[in-house]
């Protein structure tokens, strides 16, 4: 069983978050409270109306086209895919065919066959004598982008999937959210003992990324044991049933025949060349900085790639970070604020429920530099992080107010010595005889003594040398 290979492609389609939808001027906001509220005669496919393009779609996948290095269409042009559903009240799909907006592209290592952009469709919710449908989501702007097959694994399409996630989010053309349908995942799967591909079959609105691995580890197995027990597979469409971890089957998969394309006839042409923000140096230009450039960054900033992952993976995260190092170049400045970043700030937001919205970017980078020069102690930094960064209180004031900053000078440190050394003679002993944890000892007296305020390494070798 174990000669068998394993391909997969990947289809992804994801809501792109425009004020309005891909054809008409109605609101973007397929979560509406009230149903059938954010609907007119365009999206709502009445006799006679006509679909204006939402510009800023096609700039929000161009965007995307870019930050894959995809060869973005000089032509292109919109087509009707013909099926017959509830949810599609036009009776088709405005899409794209022959002639997407992006073609080829790379993301985690996996090559990308095209992306293009078509209208979803609206939402049908299934009651026991009868089904309703909200019109809300008809005609929101959906990417597709489609995969080579060229994935072997679930790991490997996990991965992927995730990039795109966190890719789309960064960009800000979408948030992505698979638990809200605003990304949906679909996998066609096929395994063979030779290079030639078996019988694909497609695994339809995975919505989840463990959904999407155990989908294909399922169906993978189901695969090998058909073809090992003398039976055919049918190139179908399934589902995924949660509850069950497993697949079942919803209909024989369809060809782009069944779907009947045609260009769309009441849409003009798309000529790149023909609009000037949509050239390829205003679109560098307005492209924001990919994840694969941050983690880049960050890593040059001397961040280990654990801190950068929690980082970019929250666009609100990595904003706030971003303004907090922007101005430094010390290395080790930066190495501290990630440490206290990742660790104390975001433990901060998650216990307390703060917002780095309200959070003082500059005030943080001061606590760090403060601690680099030695004005402050770590430990001091820690305490005084939540007032800093969260009320923007100055930390030079603060901690000066408080009695605070780091005692380095050895004549005000001397005193203090010598009387945490008068105090403790036992321990003294100790010492001298050869136990250095009596050392750890003194030093945590004489912190205590200056509440926190003196340098530990100063007092360090004020005790060695008072002691010899």
């Amino acid at each position: 069983m174990n000669s068998y290979k394993t391909t997969v492609g990947i289809e992804v389609h994801a809501e792109l978050k425009t004020k309005s939808k891909m054809f008409c001027g109605c609101k973007n906001d397929p979560h509406a409270s009230e149903v059938n509220t954010n609907i007119c005669p365009v999206c709502m496919a009445h006799p006679g109306t006509l679909p204006v393009v939402n510009k800023e779609a096609v700039h929000f996948l161009m965007q995307v086209g870019t930050a894959v290095g995809g060869t973005l269409a000089e032509y292109s042009e919109f087509d009707r895919k013909n099926y017959f559903y509830p949810d599609i009240p036009k009776a088709y799909q405005i899409s794209q065919y022959q002639f997407p907006f992006v073609e080829g592209g790379e993301l985690a290592g996996v090559a990308i066959t095209r992306i293009h952009l078509e209208e979803d469709t609206a939402r049908s919710q299934h009651e026991e004598d009868a089904s309703l449908v909200d019109f809300n989501r008809a005609g929101v702007p959906l990417m597709e982008l489609v995969t080579e097959p060229v994935i072997h694994d679930p790991e490997a399409a996990g991965n992927f999937t995730r990039e795109l996630q966190l890719l789309l989010r960064t960009l800000g053309v979408s948030d992505a959210n698979m638990e809200r349908g605003e990304m949906r995942v679909e996998a066609n799967i096929s395994v063979s003992k030779t290079d030639t591909l078996g019988t694909k079959v497609e695994v339809k609105n995975l919505n989840s990324f463990k959904a999407m691995e155990s989908a294909i580890a399922y169906e993978v197995k189901r695969h090998i044991e058909v073809l090992e027990s003398g039976g055919e597979l049918v190139q179908e469409t399934r589902g995924w049933d949660e509850n069950k971890s497993k697949t079942f089957s919803q209909r024989i998969k369809e060809s782009a025949d069944d779907y009947r394309y045609f260009p769309d006839p009441d849409i003009p042409k798309f000529k790149r060349s023909e609009i000037e923000e949509f050239t390829n140096t205003r679109l560098s230009e307005i492209t924001r900085e990919t994840p694969v450039s941050k983690r880049h960054n960050y890593s040059n900033l001397g961040l280990p790639s654990d801190q950068i992952e929690v980082i970019i993976a929250d666009v609100r995260r990595d904003a706030f970070f971003a303004k907090t190092v922007s101005d430094i170049a010390d290395t080790k400045i930066v190495v501290a604020l990630g440490n206290y970043f990742t660790s104390d700030v975001l433990g901060h937001v998650e216990s307390k429920g703060l917002s780095l919205a309200d959070a003082h970017p500059a005030k943080f980078a001061a606590l760090g530099s403060m601690v680099a020069a030695g004005d402050i102690n770590s430990r001091v930094a820690k305490d005084l992080l939540l007032e800093v960064v969260f009320e923007g209180i100055d930390p030079h004031k603060i901690a000066e107010e408080r009695g605070l900053l780091q005692k380095n000078s050895e004549d005000d440190l001397i005193p203090i010595v010598e009387k945490i050394l008068s105090d403790n003679p036992e321990v003294v002993e100790e010492f001298k005889s050869g136990k250095e944890a009596s050392l750890k000892f003194l030093l945590g007296q004489a912190m205590k003594e200056t509440r926190g305020a003196a340098n530990p390494q100063v007092l360090t070798e004020l005790l060695k040398k008072l002691m010899s």
